[in-house]
C-alpha cells in the first residue's frame, strides 16, 4: 500500500500496570483540580441586576443615523455592503419622490436596508466605509430571538429614533483617542 504522506505513527499496544488499571492516581488528580476550582470566586454575573462592563472599543448592535433635521443619512451608495466581509448587508436604492423632501437628505435613499445579524461578524468595516456617516455600531447588545428571520434587521429596527440618538461627534472623538 502506497502512502500519501510520511506522517503515520506506529501505535504500540503495551500492557497497563496495576497502578494504571486501578485509575486511582487519575481520579485523585481530577478531584484535586475540582476542589481547587470549588473554592474560587465565580466569574459569572447576575445579568439583569448587574450589567457587564464592556471595553471602550466594543462593537454591538448597528444603528442607521439621522441628521440634525431627522432625515436619513444613508444614500444607498452600497459601500458598506461592498466592505462587509461576511456579505451580511443587502440594500435596494430608490429615488426621492414628491412629498418626501423632509425624509431623506439626498436624491437617492435606501428603500430596503437589511443586515443579517447571524452573518455579521461585527468588524466595523461598514462603519469605516460609509462616506455619509450613516451606519454605526453601538454599545448595545443584539437581543436573542426565537426565529432566524427575526435576526434580519430591516430599517424598522436599524433606524435611530429621536429618544435613542447617539452623538456622532462624541463617538468619533472617542474612536480617534483610542486609536492613538
Amino acid at each position: 500500500m502506497q502512502r500519501l504522506t510520511n506522517r503515520s505513527k506506529v501505535v504500540s499496544n503495551k500492557e497497563m500496570t496495576l497502578k494504571e488499571r486501578a485509575y486511582i492516581p487519575a481520579i485523585w488528580t481530577g478531584m484535586k483540580i475540582t476542589f481547587g476550582h470549588f473554592f474560587k470566586k465565580p466569574v459569572t454575573t447576575a445579568y439583569p441586576e448587574q450589567k457587564r462592563i464592556f471595553s471602550p472599543v466594543y462593537r454591538g448592535r448597528h444603528v442607521l443615523k439621522r441628521d440634525d433635521e431627522g432625515r436619513e443619512r444613508c444614500t444607498a451608495c452600497g459601500l458598506c455592503a461592498l466592505a462587509c466581509p461576511a456579505e451580511a448587508i443587502t440594500m435596494r436604492a430608490a429615488e426621492k419622490k414628491k412629498g418626501e423632501e423632509n425624509l431623506y437628505r439626498e436624491e437617492k435613499y435606501a428603500e430596503k436596508y437589511e443586515i443579517n445579524m447571524l452573518r455579521c461578524i461585527f468588524c466595523g468595516m461598514c462603519e469605516d466605509a460609509c462616506p455619509k456617516e450613516a451606519i454605526f455600531l453601538t454599545d448595545r447588545l443584539v437581543l436573542p430571538e426565537q426565529l432566524r428571520e427575526e435576526f434580519v434587521y430591516g430599517k424598522d429596527k436599524l433606524l435611530e429614533t429621536v429618544e435613542n440618538r447617539i452623538d456622532v461627534s462624541q463617538r468619533q472623538i472617542k474612536k480617534y483617542t483610542i486609536e492613538k
